[in-house]
């Protein structure tokens, strides 16, 4: 089990919580200037400091750092639950794959939205350390596994968003680090794209993928992530802007 942490005192107690009988916890913080060391001692002794590299390489590195066959990553405002737990150890046990897939109960203020693209949201977070690796991305980091992979049912609880402050605190992180991406590349994006872009993003979230059944809460995320469309082309041109 590897978790990243960098100021999580709100999230650390209860993550750290649903996986305490986990024989092998390993945190790599980066310099938290909060109380999330002090909680996560209380759970593990295998706690590393590292400054910020990215999500990519810090996620490798505490892979790196676990000392079993199999790893899990956990972020910090996420959770296990027992039915998950026990699908693991099953997973574990058979040696069938070499990775599974994992289902996310994403929760957005307050409210688990199961419409607008967000369940079950499969994300790859079982897997044997010695065929996987974390591909280097600047954003939606992956892990990639050389071998076959298969599918978990139990969720993993995912408290994202409490506010919508806290989106928009994490859109203006994401939104320049897909910027950077899209520089690199040297794939600016043209007028017409910044602005046809944003529109798909929310007609895709809110009608074909039904977002407007999850009531006032499926609006507000189809209009945050066109939001942050637009913001992370706008940045990518940023430059060319002010030169």
């Amino acid at each position: 089990m590897v978790i990243i942490t960098k100021n999580e005192e709100r999230n650390i107690r209860d993550a750290l919580e649903s996986v305490g009988d986990f024989d092998d916890i390993v945190i790599v913080d980066s310099f938290s200037e909060d109380g999330t060391i002090d909680i996560c001692r209380v759970y593990t002794e295998r706690i590393y400091r590292h400054e910020w590299p990215g999500f990519s390489a810090q996620k490798q590195r505490a892979v790196d750092y676990a000392k079993n066959e199999w790893v899990f990553i956990l972020d910090a405002d996420e959770r296990v639950t027992p039915g998950l737990k026990d699908e693991m150890v099953a997973a574990i046990s058979s040696g069938e794959h070499a990775g599974y897939f994992v289902p996310r109960k994403n929760f957005f203020l307050g409210k688990w939205i199961r419409y607008s693209g967000w369940w079950p949201d499969h994300t790859l977070r079982l897997f044997k350390k010695r065929v996987s690796y974390v591909e280097p991305r600047e954003v939606h980091e992956k892990v990639i596994v050389k071998g076959t992979t298969s599918y978990l049912v139990s969720p993993l609880l995912h408290y994202t968003y409490r506010t919508i402050s806290d989106y928009m605190k994490k859109m203006e992180t994401y939104s320049s680090l897909a910027a950077e991406e899209i520089q690199r590349q040297d794939n600016l994006p043209s007028g017409l794209k910044m602005l046809i872009n944003p529109l798909l993003v929310f007609l895709k979230m809110y009608f074909l993928r039904q977002g407007f059944r999850d009531g006032a809460h499926g609006f507000i995320l189809a209009v945050l992530y066109s939001t942050q469309t637009f913001l992370k082309y706008a940045k990518a041109v940023e430059k060319k802007l002010t030169v």
